[in-house]
């Protein structure tokens, strides 16, 4: 038999030829689970397109999108975590750095320097949730007391973004519950001399990081639909027994209730930074 001129063999062979997709190209969201084109995501600066859910930026990608081109200089790029406690579990301490060193590229999850915004001077810190769910160290809390102390220094604005599902770094005890305090000091010291802080909360934002230098910032702005806090919900239900409201810890929630400044999308968020840098320095400066 024949079907338009083909064999149903022929046919029916093509038929079950399947074009194999690489990996890499589609990227499901998390929030709509709709399927979006890998490429068209990444030029969307990893925010889907559809719903425009935010996605997790590192540490590199926050420079590069909000520091002018050549401009950022890296402060303390070699410092390294020791491992006071000599702390082991399913893997030691010393294992959990070497492996997340290898998967993000960074020495520990903060990355600070000096840069401009839009053509403004300022010290820039990041935390990275991707090492150790961007938890804070001694290293991470020396990095940003150090980038505060520079911008305290040469009178500069401070620009920390956050981004920690972990808070302090529980392989380090007590070292990593100091660097709340410590970095809360130099923050003090960066407000004494009349120094502007913008704090930066992305998704999510939580725990010894919330609850130190992350919500104390003179500007407080957040990504949408970020989650922020100190405890998780389900930790906060199961100890008050209580059903929490809806959308609680969002960035949205936290702006109704007074805990946030301003919401602005990734794609303002430089923008936006510029501007309160520039109201701050005065009429003329």
């Amino acid at each position: 038999m024949s079907l338009f001129g083909k064999s149903i063999n022929t046919f029916v062979r093509v038929s079950n030829k399947r074009k194999a997709i690489p990996d890499g190209v589609w990227l499901k969201c998390p929030e709509c689970d709709q399927p979006s084109y890998t490429k068209e995501v990444e030029a969307n600066q990893n925010v889907c397109p559809k719903c425009g859910y935010h996605m997790t930026l590192s540490a590199r990608q926050r420079v590069e999108l909000l520091a002018d081109a050549d401009t950022f200089t890296e402060f303390d790029a070699d410092m390294l975590s020791l491992d006071p406690l000599e702390f082991k579990g399913v893997k030691t301490y010393k294992d959990k750095l070497a492996s997340d060193q290898k998967i993000t590229g960074l020495l520990d999850a903060a990355i600070t320097g000096c840069c401009k915004i839009a053509g403004l001077p300022a010290a820039l810190a990041v935390t990275d949730s991707q090492f150790i769910m961007g938890s804070m160290g001694s290293v991470v809390g020396e990095k940003i007391s150090r980038a505060v102390e520079y911008g305290t220094k040469h009178k500069i604005p401070v620009v920390i973004v956050s981004g920690s599902g972990g808070g302090a770094r529980m392989y380090e005890g007590c070292i990593s519950l100091m660097q709340m305090a410590k970095t809360c000091a130099a923050l003090s010291r960066h407000a004494e001399a009349k120094q502007l802080y913008i704090s930066v909360l992305t998704n999510p934002t939580m725990g010894g990081i919330m609850a130190s230098f992350a919500g104390v910032g003179d500007v407080i702005m957040a990504e949408p639909k970020a989650l922020l806090g100190f405890a998780g919900p389900r930790v906060i239900e199961q100890t008050v027994r209580q059903k929490l409201p809806k959308g609680f810890q969002t960035s949205e929630f936290m702006l109704a209730h007074g805990m946030l400044d301003m919401i602005v999308a990734r794609k303002d968020m430089k923008a936006t930074i510029a501007k309160v840098m520039a109201y701050s320095r005065g009429p003329g400066k």
